[in-house]
């Protein structure tokens, strides 16, 4: 029997015209969330990179016409207004900076950066026209190449240093005939939250980035989870490597470091749920071989074709699964135990107990067909299925 010919199945998901920005991981939510999400009640929120340039107006002001407010209006990429709290506003000892301070809102999006401070430093210089922007205390610094950002420099993205330039502009226009103006953006727990962001495999270190397109933060959108794919991806690239892990979280990112050690660590990157979407990504940068490291729940969705695994109907087929154990083993006790057990987990449990060989080989073999058509067959493609313990189970070829 061939296994990609007889071992498919009939799923409505729909793998490129799915919109990154808008997929959702449903299970991640609770049903407090769930319930406001269906009446339409989350909130969006704002971005690092709105929350500095509100916090820099907010300390210009004050600096140039001793103006304190609890509230600024700010002009987002797209034309928006957004009026964000100030926190506070304190003035240096001798009076010749500002500092301004905006408690970044997220909404009802789960950002590391909700309820952080992001302050903005302004200070008159002697460099008669210039804007210089840096990053202070939390900022990240950008150590690799890949990211779109000068190495050594602060870690805030265009769009926002953008948004900041202008802000200055509309403000200190005059005053810049004369003098320049310093923005320093700096967030004091910054080093703190970087810990829990994908920034030290980018090489940014020191603190988090200073990030933003539109401005906003949707509610539980994974457009920045597909942005630090791509990001991850991007460095891998320009450091020169040819081979990238692919892994589905950062427990199977540690099993699989143990086993490649020889490779860096800009070579690893979590693709969670976005396993189709990745490989496209990976396909683009003309990488010449790829490895997929997961446990036995993603990598059969992945097997059954499902090329992004938390998305509603992405359910584990158990009769899936049990066409390919009858492949392996001749029992028909141990098929009608697979049909009816209640997760992936629950079947490679009766797999081992039953000592039934090659069975998820078999399922590393699918997802490496699935993933090698999906990339145009353009890669080498490596697929390990790691226990719950970190022991190899199943690997392809």
């Amino acid at each position: 029997m061939s296994i990609d010919s007889n071992l498919k199945i009939d799923n409505s998901i729909k793998e490129d015209d799915l919109k990154l920005a808008e997929m959702e991981a449903e299970s991640e939510l609770s049903l407090e969330i769930l319930e406001k999400r269906k009446k339409g009640l989350l909130r969006t929120g704002y971005t690092t990179g709105t929350s500095a340039s509100a916090a820099t107006k907010a300390a210009l002001l004050a600096l140039i016409l001793s103006q304190t407010h609890n509230t600024i209006e700010v002009t987002l990429p797209k034309g928006k207004i957004a009026k964000l709290k100030i926190a506070w506003i304190k003035y240096s000892q001798n009076d010749q900076s500002v500092t301004s301070a905006v408690i970044k809102d997220g909404g009802d999006d789960p950002d590391v950066t909700h309820g952080a401070e992001i302050c903005s430093t302004v200070t008159f210089t002697n460099e008669k026209g210039q804007i210089e922007i840096d990053g202070g205390l939390g900022v990240g610094r950008v150590t690799r190449p890949g990211l779109g950002l000068e190495i050594g420099h602060a870690a805030i993205n265009p769009v926002p240093k953008k948004m900041i330039e202008q802000v200055v502009l509309d403000i200190a226009k005059s005053i810049l005939e004369d003098k320049g103006i310093k923005v320093i953006i700096s967030v004091p727990k910054g080093i703190e939250l970087a810990k829990k962001t994908d920034n030290p495999r980018l090489g940014i270190v020191g603190g988090i980035s200073i990030l933003g397109t539109t401005g906003i933060v949707f509610p539980y959108s994974t457009a920045s989870f597909a942005a630090s794919i791509r990001q991850g991806l991007d460095v891998a690239v320009s450091l020169g490597t040819t081979v990238v892990v692919l892994t589905t979280g950062g427990r199977s990112e540690d099993y699989i470091k143990n086993i490649y050690k020889s490779l860096p660590e800009y070579a690893f990157v979590q693709m969670g749920d976005f396993s189709g979407y990745t490989i496209k990504q990976c396909s683009k940068r003309n990488l010449k071989k790829i490895i997929i490291a997961g446990f036995i729940g993603k990598l059969t969705k992945m097997a059954m074709g499902i090329k992004q695994t938390h998305v509603r109907g992405s359910h584990i087929s158990m009769d899936y699964l049990a066409n390919l154990a009858s492949l392996c083993v001749n029992s028909e006790n141990i098929i009608n135990d697979i049909k009816k057990a209640n997760t992936a987990r629950h079947v490679s449990e009766i797999i081992i107990q039953n000592n039934i060989q090659n069975f998820f080989d078999l399922i590393c073999k699918q997802v490496y067909i699935e993933m090698y058509n999906h990339s145009n067959k353009s890669m080498e493609i490596e697929v390990v299925m790691f226990s719950f313990e970190g022991k190899i189970i199943g690997k392809y070829p």
